[in-house]
């Protein structure tokens, strides 16, 4: 008895059969202007991209049959395709690309299983790795020995090569088979395609906490090799097909899955992962208008660290870190970075991991990675041996280029080598990653921004006594100067001992602590109905009455503040920080600077008390809390709180001047070597040469040690700028 419903081949066979008139009229019908176009060959590559959309306006049944059987149709479709460039006198190898598939069409890359082999999918992913360009032979032509006829073999498995059994007799052959011949493979005639394999793997935000992300191996052809490089966001639509595992030279029963790329999404609207209702929209423009927007914003980052002090401060700067800037395209070509960059650099136990983390899960695509744990190839790139099986190098894409158009936190940043750290300088400000390794050149994007925390060079900050203001000197940091100097903001975070805040902070500490709830208790509850927390309004109140916004509104807000708003600044916003930049170039030396008959008004000239450097930090803080309020116009109150946040941290760094974080010699340390070699000169003008001692007892009454007089004598020897007197060996004379 036969069933009434057909089998799953009848209804493939019967697509399949039907699929070349239909593309006919479609192509024929809707597609007759972008027909002519590849007839004119003004495109680089022949193909015809097609949205889904338009084939299931067309034809529904028809669109369905594509997603269900997508091998069969779309090689139907291209073969179509080329007979009608045949016909209208162009002989044009094309090819059909399908897009921009429906919803329902959409899944995560773990659920792809043996329901969806062979069907249309599409997976949201980021690319990993890439390989080299490999021809393939797409349509093998081989020769019979015999008699000299060419048989023609689509290669559609690209692990093995498909070879005639026998010379077929009803296409002209003699039908000798391959025992009795043999069947050479004509390359000239044969139709070779490039491919590339790819490494695919799940975007962050959609792996299950605590699990791995899963990986796939995506095999592209033709047109769309060297489209894709690590790092990138896209949308796959992809064919899975099965390949058998081989072990020991033997086929097993279990299969591998790989993945053939029809056509891919490259991400054009940033955040596209965070879905923003119409109601969150609404909530986000009426929190918005709050004349208390920076301060809530503020209470909402990481809310169980008490925020006082310096805290509080370094707060507001991680919150204007989240907006940021914007990034421009300039007139000559080159970029100007919007990202802002920060480092947390404090004793041990002041919350800086805990702010890492916080900020790191809050930002839209943002990467958490530890120093300590990670290589400079770990943080921008590396070239990895075999990835693909072929004993190749393939490039892996590292935490900055996955953290693009995100944010990328990495604590321990004082654990990283010296020579990993010289990796940064790119991919920090030009905001690119420059590979050269293993045979391999490219650039990868890391538009991202970066914060960093690290420990003082010595473990803690240095104490010159208790309950006293500390002069912080940036030596003690330990970074190479040029790389902090692309740090916008340094904060210097000492664990003070005050005994009223120390109160303050141990109580809330405590009163947190045991306000949480048991882990194992949630894990062992059962809850039918939703959770508390679901029903939570988008703003919190805490126990201390303060409001603060949840995370999860606060990364829709975020989010659809920098989807959306792109702001300029006007001219009283300008000339702010036009103001404070001439002001603070000028007024260095107008104070009690007054030249000693040992000290010299050309040695003072080396200081700078800011760069332009600091001007495109201010302008980016400006920005950024022009975004945080939705504005498209940066104003003068936001130029206002952006001087205000950079001259607090420049205050609290104890950063006199900017060259101290170009060269890593401070103000003081400067002036002082200025003030000895003067000494010397002067000494040597008037008696000759300077004696030791005569150098130390002035230095003395300039408040400079002896092992400072040292130090700079030595160097000075070194340079050849002094030598030793023959007559005194404690005097030195001037070589010049």
């Amino acid at each position: 008895m036969c069933s009434e419903s057909q089998s799953p081949v009848t209804n493939m066979t019967m697509a399949a059969h039907d699929a070349s008139a239909r593309w006919r009229t479609f192509l024929e019908e809707a597609k007759e202007s972008e027909v002519m176009t590849l007839l004119s060959r003004q495109t680089n590559f022949p193909y015809l991209s097609i949205p889904f959309h338009e084939i299931q306006t067309f034809d529904p049944e028809f669109a369905e049959d594509v997603l269900e059987h997508p091998k069969q149709i779309l090689s139907a479709g291209s073969k179509t395709l080329m007979e009608i460039c045949r016909e209208r006198g162009e002989e044009i190898d094309a090819l059909l690309r399908v897009g921009e598939l429906p919803g329902d069409t959409r899944m995560p890359l773990r659920e792809i299983g043996s329901s969806d082999i062979d069907k249309l999918r599409s997976v949201d992913v980021i690319v990993t790795k890439i390989s080299e360009i490999k021809p393939r032979i797409h349509r093998a032509v081989f020769k019979c020995e015999s008699c000299g006829h060419d048989i023609e073999i689509d290669q559609e498995n690209e692990r093995e090569l498909k070879e005639p059994l026998n010379c077929p007799q009803a296409l002209g052959g003699c039908g000798s088979n391959k025992a009795e011949t043999r069947f050479d493979l004509v390359l000239l005639s044969s139709r070779m395609v490039n491919n590339q394999w790819i490494e695919i793997q799940e975007q962050p935000e959609y792996v299950p906490s605590g699990a791995q992300p899963r990986r796939g191996m995506v095999l592209i052809e033709g047109d769309q090799v060297n489209k894709h490089l690590p790092g990138e966001r896209i949308t796959a639509n992809v064919i899975p097909v099965v390949r058998s595992e081989v072990r020991n030279r033997k086929k097993t029963p279990m299969f591998d899955v790989i993945y053939h790329l029809i056509s891919s999404e490259h991400e054009s609207t940033p955040f596209t992962e965070i879905s923003i209702e119409e109601e969150d929209s609404e909530r986000i423009l009426e929190i918005s208008k709050r004349e208390d927007l920076m301060s809530l914003i503020q209470r909402s980052i990481a809310p169980s660290i008490f925020a006082t002090g310096i805290l509080g401060h370094v707060k507001r700067s991680l919150a204007l870190q989240l907006f940021g800037g914007v990034s421009r395209k300039l007139n000559d070509k080159t970029r100007s970075r919007g990202d802002i960059h920060i480092l947390l650099m404090g004793d041990p136990g002041v919350a800086k991991s805990q702010l890492l983390s916080f900020i790191s899960a809050l930002s839209p695509r943002g990467r958490f990675a530890t120093g300590g744990g990670v290589s400079g190839a770990g943080l921008t790139a590396a070239a990895v041996r075999d990835a693909f099986g072929d004993g190749r190098f393939a490039l892996e894409a590292g935490v900055l280029p996955l953290s693009d158009r995100g944010l990328a936190a990495i604590d321990e940043f004082d654990k990283i080598s010296p020579d990993d750290k010289r990796m940064m300088h790119p991919a920090m400000e030009q905001q690119k990653v420059h590979v050269a390794k293993g045979g391999i050149t490219a650039t990868l994007h890391s538009r991202c921004s970066i914060l960093a925390a690290a420990n003082p060079k010595e473990g803690r900050f240095t104490k010159r006594g208790i309950n006293t203001s500390v002069i912080r000197s940036f030596k003690e940091t330990g970074l190479p100067p040029p790389l902090a100097s692309r740090f916008d903001i340094i904060w210097m975070i000492r664990d003070e001992v005050r005994i009223h805040d120390d109160e303050r902070i141990a109580r809330h500490i405590l009163d947190n602590r045991t306000s949480g709830k048991s882990e194992a208790q949630l894990e062992n509850t059962i809850e039918l109905g939703p959770s508390e927390l679901d029903e939570e309004s988008f703003i919190i109140t805490s126990e201390n009455g303060n409001e603060h916004l949840s995370q999860d509104f606060l990364r829709k807000y975020i989010a659809f503040a920098k989807r959306t708003v792109h702001p300029q600044l006007d001219e009283d916003a300008k000339n702010a920080i036009l103001k404070y930049y001439t002001e603070e170039r000028q007024s260095f030396g107008r104070e009690d600077q007054s030249p000693s008959q040992f000290e010299s008004d050309h040695d003072n000239d080396t200081v700078i008390p800011i760069t332009a450097r600091a001007l495109e930090a201010l302008i980016r803080l400006t920005e950024a809390h022009a975004r945080m309020h939705l504005q498209e116009i940066a104003t003068v109150d936001n130029a206002k709180v952006a001087l205000a946040v950079f001259k607090h941290w420049r205050e609290e760094s104890g950063i006199e001047d900017e060259s101290e974080l170009h060269s890593g010699v401070s103000v003081k340390e400067r002036s002082n070597n200025s003030t000895i070699m003067n000494i010397v000169r002067k000494l040597c003008q008037e008696k000759g040469q300077a004696e030791l001692t005569e150098i130390y007892n002035i230095a003395i009454n300039r408040k400079i040690s002896e092992a400072e007089v040292d130090k700079v004598v030595q160097k000075m020897n070194q340079t050849g700028e002094l030598y030793e007197s023959s007559s005194n060996p404690l005097a030195w004379r001037f070589a010049r």
